[in-house]
């Protein structure tokens, strides 16, 4: 698949821009709130959302026709055309000025800020890095970077460990759930993410080779800011940076964990064994 990326082609599409808008509404909150294990309440205009409900607002939408085998949108849009065909989030940061609140009408500008190839055991990817800038009535709320990944599919799955992976990490905070296939669809919906690897059993296992139903990153980092702002008193960090691990599956806990810092706060999600899918950390 190598040969077949242009990364020069890819790299024009660095500096691209788009815009889109939505109102966030009582009914997404209390939505969002009951996928993330909150108490759901009855808000109303004016009532903070939780803090990353930036990612179900203003989603694309595209005709059936349009959409590819693994559920996402035909490429070539606002995104480049990477001819890998396994597409998932890396990491990024987000920047917190304040929350956005029912009944606000957000506004998204984004911008391809940078487009990179890397070749190593694990195959040739391909990193989409892409800038948001989250803005209300009041002034900016979030800014954030977002890094994609792009990889083939004969890197799903890594080879075998040479040696046992190390003693998972102890916290000083910790809060488990169930990662159960009604959470992923619940979120997808929430998302409006048609990315079969989180619902479609047969396509993830049998097509893309994974041994169950792929937890969404954006939902362990939104379950990690979180907890990271019920620990700061609702106050979410000024900057919170990430990245992926290791994929989390379905029909499992997981867990989210949080220690303190000199700096602020090491955050990460972890599965069944304990052995970290996300870190982060996090600063106020």
């Amino acid at each position: 698949m190598a040969e077949k990326l242009d990364i020069d082609r890819l790299r024009q599409w660095i500096g691209r821009t788009e815009e889109a808008s939505d109102i966030v509404t009582a009914q997404l909150v209390k939505g969002l709130r009951a996928t993330l294990f909150q108490e759901i309440g009855k808000p109303k205009p004016g009532d903070a959302a939780p803090w990353t409900v930036h990612w179900c607002l203003a989603q694309p939408v595209y005709p059936m026709s349009e959409l590819s085998q693994d559920g996402h949108p035909t490429r070539g849009g606002f995104l480049p055309p990477v001819p890998l065909p396994r597409r998932m989030w890396a990491g990024g940061e987000l920047e917190f000025f304040e929350p956005l609140r029912v009944g606000d009408e957000a506004k998204r500008t984004s911008r391809i800020s940078d487009v990179t190839m890397k070749s190593g055991s694990s195959g040739v990817l391909c990193f989409v890095s892409v800038e948001h800038l989250i803005t209300t009535q009041r002034g900016t709320a979030i800014r954030e970077r977002q890094d994609i990944v792009y990889r083939d599919m004969s890197t799903a799955q890594p080879a075998a460990p040479a040696k046992a992976p190390p003693p998972p990490p102890v916290a000083k905070y910790r809060e488990s759930h169930m990662a159960d296939p009604v959470l992923l669809f619940r979120y997808s919906a929430l998302t409006f993410n048609g990315h079969r690897i989180h619902y479609d059993r047969d396509y993830v296992t049998r097509v893309e080779g994974y041994p169950g139903l792929v937890f969404h990153g954006p939902m362990q980092a939104a379950f990690i800011v979180e907890l990271a702002a019920r620990l700061h008193g609702g106050k979410a960090p000024k900057k919170f940076s990430y990245r992926g691990v290791q994929p989390l599956f379905e029909g499992s806990e997981f867990s989210i964990n949080a220690n303190d810092t000199a700096a602020g706060m090491e955050l990460w999600t972890a599965n069944s064994a304990g052995q970290p899918t996300m870190k982060g950390t996090a600063t106020w």
